[in-house]
This record gives C-alpha cells, sequence and structure tokens, in this order.
C-alpha cells in the first residue's frame, strides 16, 4: 500500500474532491432530484401530490427507512419510457464525473417500475444506454446491478429474474433492498442461489437497521460478496473480525445513515472505527437526491465532522472502492495508480 504523506487539514476538502473513487452504492432511482421529478411528470402527464419543488423537498423529512422509502416510490411514479430511465441515469452519471468518480456500480429496482405496467426491457435498456454513453463522454466506466424488493415475495423476485434473463448481458449482478426490518436476507435463498448458479455477483442490503444476524445470513445463505451499509456489525465482535478476514466490503452511506436517523449526528458515526478494525469500508452516497448529497458531499461532510479522519484514510477509502468493484483487474490497477498519483501531487504543491 502507498504511503501516504501528510497532507495539511485545510487542504483535505480539496483531495478528497479531486481523488479518483468508485462508487459502489447508488440507487439511481433516488438520484432523482425534485426538478427532474417535475419535468418528467410534465413530460409524462403524471399527477404528483406536491404543488412544487420547494414542497417537495420540505417533504424530505425522514426518521426512518419506511418513511423515505414512501417518497421515493413516489418520485419513480414519473418514470415510464425508456428516454425517462435514460435521463434519470445521464444526470447522475454526469455529476459523478463532476465528482471524479471513474467507476459506478448502479442499483435499480425493476418491481418498482414492472408493478406499475412499465416493461423490464424498457427499464434496462435506458439505464445501460445510459451506461455506455457514460464512457465516451465523461470517461466513466459503469455497470448495473438489479435488486430485488425484500419487502415483497420471493416469487415475485424469481419472476422478475426471469423476466431479466434475455438482458441479463447488461447486468453485473444482483442485490437486496428496501425495507430492512422483518425481511431477512434468507426470506430470498433460492433466488440468490439462481443468481449465483447465472454467473452474477452477489450483494445484498444488511445491517443498516437491521441486527447483525442479517449480515450474517447475508453472508451464509445468499452468498453476498458485499455488504451494502453493514454499520450494525460494530455490536458483534466474531462478526466483525469475520468481515476484517475475509475482506469483506462494506458500501457505507454516511449522510443516509445520517438522514435515516441510524447515527444522531454525523460526528457519531462509526465509520472511523470499522475502519480500525480493518474492515474494507467504502463511501458511497445511496440516494443522494434524498439524503442532501453525492459522494463527494459524504466525504467532505463527514471528515468535517470527524477531525481524526486523515488523507491516510482517504487514500485507504478511495482504494477498498476500487477493489471492491465487480470492474476487471487490469481497470482496477490502472485506477489504483491514478489514485497513487492524485496524491503525490498534492503533496508536491504543499
Amino acid at each position: 500500500m502507498f504511503k501516504v504523506p501528510p497532507i495539511p487539514a485545510e487542504r483535505l476538502p480539496g483531495l478528497l474532491r479531486a481523488m479518483p473513487k468508485a462508487e459502489l452504492h447508488i440507487h439511481i432511482e433516488g438520484s432523482l432530484e425534485p426538478e427532474m421529478i417535475f419535468a418528467l411528470a410534465q413530460r409524462n402527464g403524471v399527477p404528483l401530490p406536491y404543488a412544487s419543488v420547494e414542497e417537495l423537498r420540505r417533504a424530505y423529512a425522514f426518521t426512518d427507512l419506511q418513511s423515505f422509502l414512501d417518497i421515493y416510490y413516489a418520485g419513480a411514479s414519473v418514470l415510464l419510457h425508456e428516454q425517462d430511465f435514460y435521463d434519470m441515469a445521464r444526470a447522475y452519471l454526469a455529476r459523478a464525473a463532476m465528482d471524479n468518480v471513474a467507476h459506478a456500480e448502479i442499483f435499480f429496482d425493476p418491481q418498482t417500475h414492472t408493478a406499475r405496467g412499465v416493461h423490464i426491457e424498457t427499464v434496462i435498456n435506458g439505464l445501460h444506454r445510459a451506461c455506455a454513453d457514460a464512457r465516451s463522454s465523461h470517461g466513466l466506466s459503469a455497470s448495473l446491478i438489479l435488486c430485488f424488493l425484500r419487502h415483497l415475495s420471493e416469487e415475485d423476485a424469481l419472476a422478475t429474474l426471469e423476466q431479466a434473463l434475455p438482458l441479463l448481458d447488461r447486468i453485473v449482478g444482483v442485490g437486496l433492498d428496501s425495507s430492512e426490518r422483518g425481511h431477512p436476507p434468507e426470506k430470498f435463498a433460492r433466488v440468490f442461489e439462481r443468481c449465483r448458479a447465472l454467473g452474477l455477483h452477489v450483494v445484498a442490503h444488511a445491517g443498516e437497521e437491521g441486527p447483525p444476524a442479517y449480515i450474517w445470513s447475508a453472508l451464509d445463505v445468499l452468498q453476498a460478496e458485499r455488504i451494502d451499509h453493514g454499520v450494525q456489525a460494530v455490536h458483534d465482535p466474531a462478526l466483525m473480525r469475520r468481515l476484517a478476514d475475509e475482506r469483506i466490503p462494506l458500501t457505507v452511506c454516511p449522510l443516509s445513515n445520517l438522514k435515516l436517523c441510524v447515527f444522531p449526528r454525523l460526528a457519531d458515526h462509526n465509520l472511523l472505527q470499522l475502519l480500525e478494525a480493518g474492515l474494507a469500508v467504502t463511501v458511497n452516497s445511496d440516494d443522494p437526491a434524498y439524503f442532501g448529497g453525492y459522494v463527494n458531499d459524504n466525504f467532505t461532510q463527514l471528515f468535517a465532522a470527524v477531525p481524526a479522519l486523515t488523507a491516510r484514510h482517504a487514500y485507504q477509502l478511495a482504494w477498498n472502492s476500487f477493489e471492491a468493484s465487480f470492474a476487471a483487474e487490469a481497470d482496477k490497477r490502472a485506477w489504483h495508480h491514478r489514485l497513487k498519483e492524485c496524491f503525490e501531487q498534492f503533496t508536491e504543491n504543499d
């Protein structure tokens, strides 16, 4: 690992913004800004229960995951056509490029749309086209992870997988998201077994609001390669040792955790504790339009709230993000080299 030279605290925000990074926990429907929600609603003739962009933003006063999801699904109702999904993903990818994201692995929820009569091909084709265009327009690589909604049945998830079979060349993996409480990972054992047999990568949300036991079952039953969130792992020392020993990545989302009251203050976030325990932690934005910030906002606000976080931690977090991705090893090496060069340039300018 590159030995990170000391960088003055006042230069740290600039470094955090400039360093290349991967984003591995972004729900594309959660990147729908209120302005785009209203524009798509007008374009598609979809009525909204809010009179203005400002009124919609004021509704973003979440007390837990479910209160967020209620508004999240209402916002997604404006997505009807392939061009809508393309425009949404294109807007996120342009914003990610501004944050020096070199690679993004994007979650999407087809059941949110197929339940409204939108064909799964419409969803995947629009998103995939935006990912393909991002490489030429922004030099950013992006891939798609199909997520199953855990508040629905496993039979519904299996039906969604069947619908997606002709389009599997356009996704890199599958995940599990939505309401965590009362929906343990083992509820979806059969569909994830099928996905692994198809050669898809597997990730799962676990240990955001749910207990450490959900992380154990995501690993043992679903055989998840990454854990999305995972911050409740600190309550189980044996689990912490396993995550560290096996280098199982955690895709942590600080501003999301704050907005959903997982932690009372950003200063109370346990990311530093996880890092210092040797876990492969990454920083991500989750649902940036709703939670107050994209990936660089998550980095800069967290580091401002936790002064013990230094340039060394920043390098480790960015390095972890590339290493934890499902990209080719050659791409990972190239991104790690770019990361090292970025830190060296900041040192030279001191």
